[in-house]
């Protein structure tokens, strides 16, 4: 144990010192990164509702799955988990949430402090408001082992 928690340690030291454009990491060292930085209530221009379950053919779903926002737009994404389980909320570009997954399903229990995600328990809800700096393709996902799997993946448009 004493091993991984050093990998753990090492891993997280590097990504608090990579460039600002970087995926993020766990422990909330930096808020921005390519998909954007936490927004302000202030900037907020709209509200999006999204819920996370799962279906009764096993699957685990967000809805809604695709989001489009513009670049430079401010959204209160609030999230309510209607499902039996544990579910969470990452956004970030595609290889940072491959990057995130495989982290994950090292450390299942590992805890949160990012900007860019929420975790929350059947029954829960949260919001997380976000400023999306720049245009391009994006992605979230839910990275508890097995969730993704199972569909829990979506896809954020930010155009320019």
């Amino acid at each position: 144990m004493k091993t991984e928690l050093k990998l753990v340690f090492a891993f997280m030291t590097t990504i608090a010192v990579t460039p600002a454009f970087a995926a993020g990491n766990h422990a909330g060292g930096h808020d921005v990164m390519e998909i954007g930085k936490p927004g302000t209530r202030a900037a907020v221009k709209r509200t999006v509702t999204i819920s996370m379950k799962e279906k009764d053919d096993g699957s685990m779903v967000f809805e809604p799955a695709v989001l489009k926002v513009k670049k430079g737009e401010t959204i209160r994404l609030k999230f309510k988990n209607t499902g039996e389980t544990d579910h969470e909320f990452v956004m970030d570009r595609y290889g940072g949430i491959q990057e995130h997954k495989a982290l994950m399903q090292k450390f299942p229990e590992m805890e949160h402090a990012d900007p860019n995600s929420i975790r929350l328990a059947a029954g829960g809800s949260g919001e997380i408001i976000w400023t999306f700096a720049n245009a391009g393709e994006f992605g979230f996902a839910c990275l508890i082992p097995g969730h993704y799997e199972a569909g829990m993946k979506g896809d954020i448009t930010v155009a320019p």
